[in-house]
């Protein structure tokens, strides 16, 4: 084999390997099966952005309406680099996941696995202390930990359990994010931009371990003061993002808060940061600004 030949092989076979890196899609699984929220729609819709994205595979693990085969329920979590909880529990205690799978998850995670809290999933399970650890802040009564406050100047104010409330949200406003930490997730992004029909959790709750506030917003139809909407925690070895955007209630169809670029955007580059730490995807010329809005037509969803 001469020279020229072995160099005209060699780098096809480099950019080869190199496409191949750049199309292995990262395995997620989504688990869902009860919540106060539409969590059907919203697993299809989740499942939908990430997958239309090219970058992952994405199951789904529904948890058995049956007693008897949800206690038997305990998804093997090892086989995905990211699991996105969509379960909520919050009108309904008696409705949990089963001890081994509770295990299984901390396991999982403080193992190196990524958890990414889908919206009212930061409602769920208080009666899981481990949980609370991966979650840093939920919903939660003002006994129950610390709430985060975003004062002065930009200042993370912690508010001691048993001051002021417990969390809650005001009515659904078009929020403006404000990046508060840069991070891999948002680097890109403007320092500000609107996102639509969005909740703001005042007195979000926890043991906030760990954890770093990476953006927030005034919450103007409620408390009329500034709170987190995004954060991440470090759990073991592993990682773990939480939101409050994402809200899907029943009787809607694919509303403006998940039509919106910026939160498209940000489930996309948010999954790929748990799974490696590092985030490819790109920031879309149409994301949205201080001034404006960015919602992808109604009808780019199909229901399967």
């Amino acid at each position: 084999m001469n020279k020229a030949y072995f160099v005209i092989v060699l780098t096809c076979l480099c950019l080869c390997t190199a496409q191949a890196q750049t199309t292995e899609r990262i395995a997620v699984l989504i688990v869902d099966g009860f919540s106060n929220h539409d969590w059907k729609q919203t697993s299809a819709v989740t499942k939908w952005i990430l997958e239309e994205s090219g970058r992952f595979d994405v199951d789904i693990s529904t948890i058995p309406t049956d007693s008897l085969q949800r206690g038997a329920w305990n998804p093997e979590f090892s086989k995905y680099a990211v699991v996105i909880q969509n379960t909520n529990n919050i009108q309904n205690n008696r409705l949990r996941w089963p001890p081994q799978a509770e295990r299984n998850l901390e396991k999982y995670v403080k193992g190196g696995g990524g958890l990414y809290i889908l919206h009212s999933a930061n409602n769920a399970f208080s009666h899981w202390k481990e949980y609370d650890k991966m979650i840093g802040l939920g919903w939660r009564r003002s006994s129950e930990g610390d709430a985060l406050e975003i004062g002065p100047s930009n200042h993370v104010t912690r508010i001691p359990p048993g001051e002021g409330q417990g969390t809650g949200h005001g009515d659904r406003f078009n929020a403006l994010i404000q990046i508060l930490n840069p991070h891999p997730i948002n680097k890109g992004y403007p320092g500000k931009w609107q996102t639509a029909n969005t909740e703001v959790y005042h007195f979000p709750r926890g043991p906030a371990e760990n954890l770093t506030v990476l953006s927030f917003a005034y919450d103007s139809t409620s408390t009329k003061r500034t709170w987190p909407v995004e954060w991440v925690v470090a759990y073991g070895a592993g990682r773990v993002y939480n939101s409050s955007m994402g809200h899907l209630w029943n009787g809607e169809f694919y509303p403006p808060a998940y039509r919106c670029v910026g939160y498209q955007t940000t489930v996309i580059r948010a999954t790929e940061w748990l799974a490696t730490g590092k985030v490819s995807y790109p920031v879309p010329v149409q994301f949205p600004t201080a001034e404006t809005q960015s919602l992808r037509a109604k009808d780019t969803f199909k229901a399967p």
